[in-house]
C-alpha cells in the first residue's frame, strides 16, 4: 500500500494561507469570499469587516453592511454554537447541522437552572413571542420569565437562542455598532425555510425536535443528531477543507464543534497526507495546486477571533504553542499580526491609534511590510496614528 505524502510545516503553512486568501489578496466579491470561508466569527461587530479587508483586493465597509441589510448574509449562532457571519444560503443548511452543538452548550450553561422547564414549550413560546417582530435576548428572557417566574430570565433567553434558529438583525452588528442586538426568527428574516435533514440520513427520530433532543440527556448518552445528516456533514467537511487546507479529523471537529466525524471522513473520497509528526491529514481530491513552500508570505493584520486562529486543534501551522498561549487566553482570541505567514504579535485599535505589539524583534523588512499593511488598515478603519511597541 503506498504511503501518504508528507507535508512539511512550510508547505502546510503556505497551503493554508492560500486557502484562506492570505497569500495574496483575492478578487472575489465579498459575498463569494464569505461563502468560500464558510463563516467568519462575529462576536465583535467589526471583526468580519477586518477579516475581509485583510483578504480582498477591493472591499469597503458598505459592501458588507449592504449584504447584511440585503439579507444575503446574516449574523447568527452556528459553528461551535458561537456568533458567526455566514451567507444566507449557507445558514439554511448549516444551522440545522449545528443543533447538537447548541444543545450541548445550552445544557452545560443552563441545564441545572432550567431543569423543570419543558424545552419544547419554551421553544414554542419564544417562537410565538418573536413572530412578526424582533426582540433582544434580555427582552425575550423577561417575557419568558412571565411564564417561568422561578427561572432566571438570562437562562431563558439564552435557551431560546439555542433552541430556535434566530438571526441578529442590523444595524447592530454592522461596522461600529455593538451592544444588545435584536433577534428575528430566521425563516421570517430570510423569507425561506431552513433545509430539512436529507432523506435516509442517520438522524434519530428523537432529534426531530431540538428541544426534545436537548432535554437533559445523560452526559454519556448518545448525542441525538451526531453524526446526523450525512450529506450535510460531508458538504460541511468539503467546505472546511476548501477553506482551511489539509487537516485532520480533530481539526474539523475543533472548527465545527461537532464530534464523531471520523467515520464520516473515512467514507469520503479524500486525498491523504501526513504531517511531520505522522498525523493523518485529509484534503479534497480536486484541491488547487499547492504554492511553493518558499514563496514569501505578506504581512497581514487579522482581527480578534479570526478564522485562522480557531479553526484547528493543532495550530502549529500558524503559530507556536508559546504564542498560542498569548493569543488564545480563555474565551478570548486576540487580533494578530502575521509575519512571513506566522503569528508574530498582536495589535489593537483604540482612541484613534493602531498599536502593534510584536512578540519578537522585527527585522527591517518585516517592519516595512507591517507599516505598509498598517496604512491600508488605518485607511479602512479611519485611524491616523500608528505605534510599534518594543518586542515583549
Amino acid at each position: 500500500m503506498p504511503t501518504s505524502p508528507t507535508l512539511s510545516p512550510a508547505a502546510l503553512n503556505r497551503i493554508t494561507l492560500q486557502r484562506q486568501l492570505l497569500l495574496r489578496r483575492s478578487d472575489l466579491s465579498p459575498l463569494a469570499a464569505v461563502e468560500h470561508l464558510t463563516a467568519l466569527q462575529a462576536q465583535a461587530a467589526n471583526a468580519p469587516y477586518l477579516g475581509l479587508a485583510a483578504r480582498l483586493s477591493r472591499f469597503t465597509q458598505d459592501d458588507l453592511t449592504g449584504l447584511l441589510y440585503g439579507r444575503q448574509a446574516v449574523r447568527a449562532s452556528v459553528l461551535r454554537g458561537t456568533l458567526h457571519l455566514v451567507t444566507a444560503a449557507d445558514y439554511r443548511w448549516l444551522r440545522p447541522l449545528m443543533q447538537p452543538v447548541l444543545n450541548r452548550g445550552r445544557q452545560a450553561a443552563f441545564g441545572r437552572v432550567t431543569a423543570g422547564v419543558d424545552l419544547a414549550e419554551l421553544a414554542d413560546t419564544a417562537r410565538g413571542l418573536l413572530a412578526g417582530r424582533t426582540l433582544t435576548r434580555p427582552q425575550l428572557g423577561r417575557m419568558l420569565a412571565e411564564r417561568w417566574p422561578g427561572v432566571p430570565p438570562e437562562a431563558l433567553g439564552w435557551s431560546a437562542q439555542a433552541l430556535l434558529p434566530l438571526v441578529h438583525v442590523p444595524p447592530q452588528g454592522t461596522w461600529g455598532r455593538g451592544g444588545a442586538t435584536p433577534f428575528a426568527l430566521a425563516e421570517e428574516w430570510l423569507r425561506a425555510p431552513l433545509e430539512a435533514p436529507s432523506p435516509g440520513d442517520a438522524r434519530p427520530a428523537a432529534a426531530a425536535s431540538p428541544a426534545v433532543a436537548a432535554q437533559g440527556a445523560p452526559h454519556d448518552a448518545p448525542r441525538p443528531g451526531e453524526p446526523g445528516d450525512q450529506p450535510a456533514l460531508e458538504r460541511m467537511i468539503r467546505r472546511y477543507l476548501a477553506a482551511f487546507g489539509p487537516a485532520g479529523v480533530m481539526d474539523v471537529q475543533a472548527w465545527s464543534g461537532l464530534t464523531r466525524l471520523r467515520e464520516v471522513v473515512a467514507r469520503m473520497d479524500l486525498r491523504t497526507f501526513r504531517d511531520e509528526h505522522g498525523r493523518e491529514l485529509f484534503d479534497l481530491p480536486d484541491a488547487p495546486p499547492p504554492p511553493d513552500p518558499r514563496e514569501p508570505a505578506p504581512a497581514r493584520f487579522l482581527p480578534e477571533f479570526d478564522n485562522l486562529m480557531v479553526a484547528y486543534a493543532d495550530r502549529t501551522r500558524i503559530m507556536t504553542d508559546e504564542h498560542r498561549g498569548r493569543v488564545c487566553v480563555g474565551a478570548m482570541v486576540a487580533a494578530t499580526i502575521l509575519v512571513d505567514g506566522a503569528v508574530h504579535g498582536t495589535w489593537k485599535l483604540a482612541a484613534g491609534r493602531l498599536t502593534v505589539q510584536p512578540f519578537l524583534p522585527l527585522t527591517a523588512r518585516a517592519r516595512t511590510e507591517l507599516t505598509e499593511e498598517a496604512g491600508r488598515l488605518m485607511d479602512f478603519a479611519g485611524v491616523r496614528d500608528l505605534e510599534f511597541l518594543p518586542a515583549a
